[in-house]
């Protein structure tokens, strides 16, 4: 009996809340569109020391949109999914700046499902582009089915 609930307490410690906040392996995965299109990706933050490297010394980044400010203020309580760039095969590179994504006066949130969508948005007035010095190491592992 005492095997078994020692057992039961070493498993709820490697599921404890240091566990649950890494994001490593499918723990990283999440939805984001790319040109109107749901895709799975997986992605985990680099360490502040290389994320200042990597924005010193790469200069072909991809991007990664994301809107902090619109979460749960989308119509029926919905966060907003973040947008990429690229995927492979269309100048894809496992490297992603974030930028995050504002709505000015008067335009209410609403969901962006391309760069393009994106770029128009911002080239009107609607958003501002904020990019941050968080970096990603994203690999897009498919479609959203």
């Amino acid at each position: 009996m005492r095997k078994w609930m020692l057992t039961v307490a070493v498993l709820a410690l490697g599921v404890g809340p240091a566990a649950a906040s890494s994001l490593n392996g499918r723990a990283g995965t999440m939805s984001a569109y790319y040109d109107g299109q749901l895709f799975t990706i997986n992605f985990k933050e680099l360490s502040s020391n290389a994320e200042m490297a990597t924005l010193r010394h790469n200069h072909s980044i991809n991007v990664i949109y994301m809107c902090d400010a619109c979460d749960t203020s989308l119509p029926g309580s919905q966060a907003f999914v973040s947008v990429i760039d690229a995927i492979q095969g269309d100048g894809f590179n496992p490297l992603w700046q974030e930028v995050q994504i504002l709505f000015n006066d008067p335009f209410p949130p609403r969901q962006l499902t391309s760069d393009t969508d994106i770029e128009a948005a911002a080239a009107a007035g609607e958003i501002s582009l904020i990019p941050t010095n968080e970096v990603y190491r994203c690999a897009v592992l498919g479609p959203k089915k």
